[in-house]
């Protein structure tokens, strides 16, 4: 089974691993540019028993905006409606092109946090990230789904 069959499994069956498990997968993928990551994604976290999946759920989060390289909204969750809105707890960020691993790939840089995002591609429409923060012995691993633009219209 190839890598991305693999995450794809955990994301249908919401299945755990551990981390390092996860990451050797991670390596595996493709990495992209910035471009491929505008738009408007819906995600989840990769169950590994980092402390931020209940972080994630606690807030709400369901997913990041990319309007620009220099306009994201990291942290989006439902409004009382089930629209998508722009949370403002965690800050904005930018999105650059970062090595990680030894591989140059798209990352979302938070801008008020040593937080980094490192994207890589599943296809056309997923990709798994990697939230590497300062001081964490861990990652936080996560997917995000690509929405269309008239799901992502549709949605606000």
């Amino acid at each position: 089974m190839s890598a991305a069959s693999s995450i794809r499994h955990f994301i249908d069956t919401d299945g755990s691993a551990s981390s390092e498990a996860l990451v050797e997968l991670y390596d595996q993928l493709e990495p992209i540019d910035t471009a491929f990551m505008l738009g408007e994604w819906e995600g989840g976290a990769l169950r590994c028993g980092h402390p931020g999946e209940a972080a994630l759920v606690a807030m709400g989060w369901v997913g990041k905006s990319f309007q620009s390289e220099n306009d994201v909204d990291p942290i989006i969750v439902r409004n009382e409606h089930g629209g998508r809105v722009a949370s403002p707890v965690m800050g904005k960020a930018t999105l650059r092109m970062v090595s990680y691993r030894g591989v140059s790939t798209a990352t979302m840089i938070y801008d008020r946090h040593p937080i980094f995002d490192h994207f890589r591609k599943l296809d056309d429409d997923l990709v798994m990230g990697v939230m590497d923060r300062k001081g964490e012995a861990a990652p936080l691993l996560f997917w995000l789904r690509r929405l269309s633009p008239r799901a992502a219209a549709g949605a606000r």
